[in-house]
């Protein structure tokens, strides 16, 4: 841990937390770049499907979480735009402005930092996250601190507070504004997963992954939540408080704290708990499990890192990808597979069998990304010792997200070919296996088929949670799709026998409503394409929040201040009450 000079104020420092500003999905001067929107699907798996890309944002979760764990007044700003970042520095006194961001933001987060020592300059700029893995930061902002690794720990030790204190965990939904095929989707309670940051780092330690690089690297990582007994209390609070069943993992290998996830598993088995987890995985952790374990810890979906055909990576060593893949999916556990374009070995003559390679998985959805040496990592370090690396006068820091080129000299691929392979793998996916949402829902009516009469009532009723869809919605935008792709024979058939399927499954009141809802769908999937061919793009909302030590300071405000923030609360593995009350 970096030494650390104590507020003076301690616990009543006033405290602001933001992410950059936007807009994020356009090119501009500060660095946004119209191909890295702030989107995590659209920008890295389901790029080029146009209008049946996954459209959703996700919070700053890290941020969320160092919120939740201080006692201070807090404010947090999340995805404000210049002009609300300016307003809020300017009408609200702060001692410390935390700032959140990745390695290409750079030139936001200098930004920022002007704008806090212009409007602000007696606040202390502490700045965090991914970019905090960038060796010469300081000489690029005017900040006070770069904090790099756990945040938490850093701002309790900061403020004085006990920097052992259990981890209080935010109850939020996963990601919001969600679309695909032009529909809005699910804004009812339970319609949405919760996030669950059960640990950060892996240990692991791939040589590109900057997460591990970021929280120690190999063999380091670290447990915000121990045992199964803690994740388990956590888990049922949040879905209390939420009303949801389903959770998205955030964690980059879930499953290999084997102990923990057996006893959560024992615990959801004990009092019926019939929740989907939504995980990272390698893939020999994966098949260090059971079917059955999986099933019953309610795994519906694994991000699991294919890497490349005969990559050297230990988690791929001796596992047949390809059977894995099938296994997972006819059980209902739909994978979203991550492939690496450019590595070492990888050329113009290969890059096609390398392609066609991680097409032939035919996951749910696919990432590809471009092979690059984030600082912080062994890789870098490895590019750095060889003298490989472009300078960033040669290759702008905003552009090194890994969709768009190289941020060194390959030995084989030369004058920015990467980026014409890298969406020639996307296309390639896309033609041959068809919208991601169409594979979702075939992987999903192989669950219900396979699962629908379980052993255990908790896991009939989760496959039939998942698969209620199918009686309408599902099968009304595979309906859509085949429409959509009656000139392209080989797709057309494609949707045509998953359609049949659905509809022998589910009978003739599904075989009614699916042409109802199709229409619907299809005409909705028309004015998306149109809106995206006339170049438009999406952008998340800005949320301000502030936590209990906040809004009582809020409420000693004049009556004539208006100020408009949402409730905040957390849980944690012990009773905690909410602590925020609404403005």
């Amino acid at each position: 841990m970096q030494q650390i000079t104590r507020s003076p104020k301690g616990r009543s420092t006033r405290i602001l937390l933001s992410s950059v500003f936007g807009p994020y999905a356009q090119d501009d001067a500060y660095g946004s770049r119209a191909v890295n929107p702030m989107e995590l699907y659209h920008n890295q798996v389901t790029r080029v499907q146009g209008g049946f890309s996954l459209r959703m944002f996700h919070r700053s979760f890290g941020l969320m979480m160092i919120q939740a764990n201080i006692d201070a007044p807090c404010t947090l700003l999340d995805f404000p735009s210049q002009d609300r970042f300016i307003e809020e520095i300017q009408e609200n006194e702060y001692d410390v402005i935390g700032i959140g961001a990745i390695i290409p933001n750079v030139g936001k987060v200098k930004r920022m930092c002007e704008l806090i020592r212009r409007h602000r300059p007696s606040a202390r700029i502490v700045v965090g996250g991914h970019i905090a893995s960038k060796g010469d930061l300081l000489q690029t902002i005017d900040a006070d601190d770069i904090v790099r690794g756990d945040g938490i720990r850093w701002f309790r030790r900061f403020l004085g507070e006990d920097e052992n204190a259990a981890v209080r965990h935010p109850a939020v939904l996963s990601g919001f504004g969600a679309r695909v095929m032009g529909v809005d989707l699910g804004k009812k309670p339970g319609d949405t997963a919760a996030i669950l940051i059960p640990s950060v780092g892996c240990p692991v330690g791939c040589n590109f992954c900057s997460t591990s690089a970021l929280f120690g690297g190999k063999g380091n990582f670290i447990n915000f939540f121990e045992t199964g007994d803690e994740l388990f209390a956590v888990m049922s609070r949040i879905e209390e408080e939420l009303k949801t069943h389903s959770f998205f993992v955030l964690d980059e290998n879930f499953l290999l704290h084997k102990k923990r996830a057996l006893r959560l598993l024992e615990l959801m088995e004990a009092h019926q708990k019939s929740w989907s987890l939504y995980v990272f995985s390698s893939a020999r952790v994966l098949e260090s499990y059971t079917l059955d374990q999986l099933v019953g810890l309610g795994i519906g979906w694994v991000w699991m890192g294919l890497e490349g055909k005969d990559s050297a990576y230990q988690k791929l060593r001796r596992v047949d990808t390809h059977a894995l893949v099938e296994r997972l999916h006819s059980n209902g556990i739909r994978v979203l597979g991550s492939s690496i374009i450019g590595l070492d070995d990888h050329s113009p003559a290969n890059i096609d069998a390398v392609i066609d390679h991680a097409v032939s998985h035919d996951t749910v959805f696919h990432q590809f990304m471009l092979y690059m040496p984030n600082p912080g990592t062994p890789l870098y370090e490895s590019h750095r010792r060889e003298g490989t690396l472009l300078s960033e006068d040669e290759f702008p820091v905003a552009d090194a997200h890994g969709q768009y080129r190289f941020s060194y000299r390959h030995k084989n691929i030369r004058d920015g070919e990467e980026e014409h392979f890298l969406l020639k793998a996307f296309r390639r996916d896309f033609e041959i296996n068809g919208p991601s949402l169409a594979r979702l829902i075939g992987v999903t009516l192989k669950g219900w088929r396979r699962h629908q009469y379980h052993a255990e009532r908790r896991v009939r009723d989760r496959f039939a949670r998942e698969a209620l869809p199918l009686r309408s919605t599902y099968a009304g935008a595979v309906w859509a799709m085949r429409k959509w792709y009656r000139g392209n024979e080989r797709l057309a058939e494609k949707m045509d026998v998953l359609l049949k399927e659905i509809y022998d499954e589910f009978g003739w009141k599904t075989r009614m409503v699916a042409p109802l809802v199709g229409r619907y769908v299809f005409g909705s999937l028309k004015k998306e394409e149109a809106r995206l061919a006339g170049g438009w793009t999406y952008e998340p909302v800005c949320t301000c929040e502030k936590n209990a030590a906040a809004m009582a300071l809020e409420s000693r405000k004049p009556s004539s201040v208006k100020v408009t923030v949402k409730k905040v609360t957390w849980v944690s593995g012990s009773p905690v009450p909410a602590m925020a009350k609404s403005a």
